[in-house]
């Protein structure tokens, strides 16, 4: 009898941690254009104050995005095809933007649209170069550990907060690699911020983490990190913000 309770205890604790490693994450992507603005070079200290004061009742962007994730797999992107401010007075269509990062195999297929174009990124799945810190928060619930990193095209700090409970290597963005689930990732010292809002553990569909019919133009992780680098220093040089084109 003894060993039959051990037994059952056993087989409980395994689907514990099944249930902790499948389901989905939204996120709230909040971008602040001001603190964007003030990192242009070729803007003076009179237009970064002009901007500010311009923006300083609209500068936070909020975009609604989903992870949906197991041990393997993980899928990015929006949680609606139309993107709409919070009173619901305005609406848009979001550019495409579909990151897919296959664990088990290590590799991954980005769908991104920018620069009027949109490019379908295969290769295999480089891991960022993580420091992890002994800073703790608390994150949808979650006891969270700090990692920094950095981003070497765009040359910003990246800080991530990740829940060791949740053993999955998963993260937003195109951000992945950490003993444990991405909930909020920092860019730049707080240019932008995407924070988990919630967590559902469930069993997934084998839709949900099916890529659909891709289209686009085909490139690897060489082309789109020098597309990036030459879009934005024809950018500056021309006195235009690179972020209006891609992804910050």
């Amino acid at each position: 009898m003894k060993n039959f309770i051990m037994f059952i205890m056993l087989l409980m604790s395994v689907s514990a941690v099944a249930q902790q490693t499948e389901g989905v994450v939204t996120y709230e992507r909040k971008t602040y254009w001001t603190k964007i603005y003030s990192r242009m070079t070729y803007l003076s200290q009179e237009q970064k104050d002009r901007i500010a004061q311009t923006w300083k009742n609209d500068e936070e962007n909020k975009e609604k995005m989903k992870l949906t994730f197991n041990q393997d797999a993980s899928l990015y992107t929006y949680v609606n095809e139309m993107g709409s401010t919070d009173d619901g007075r305005y609406t848009w269509r979001n550019q495409e933007l579909l990151l897919y990062r296959n664990f088990a195999k290590e590799q991954k297929t980005d769908v991104v649209e920018m620069l009027g174009k949109t490019y379908v990124i295969d290769d295999s799945l480089h891991t960022p170069v993580w420091k992890i810190g002994n800073q703790i928060k608390d994150i949808a619930g979650y006891i969270c550990m700090k990692a920094e990193s950095e981003d070497p095209i765009k040359k910003q700090k990246i800080t991530a907060w990740f829940a060791q409970d949740i053993p999955v290597s998963a993260g937003p963005e195109r951000y992945n690699g950490l003993p444990g689930l991405i909930l909020e990732l920092n860019l730049n010292d707080g240019d932008v911020v995407i924070e988990a809002t919630n967590v559902t553990f469930r069993k997934l569909t084998p839709d949900e983490l099916k890529l659909p019919k891709l289209k686009g133009k085909k490139i690897n992780d060489v082309a789109y990190d020098e597309l990036i680098r030459q879009h934005i220093a024809e950018s500056m040089t021309a006195h235009r913000n690179p972020y209006w084109a891609i992804r910050y």
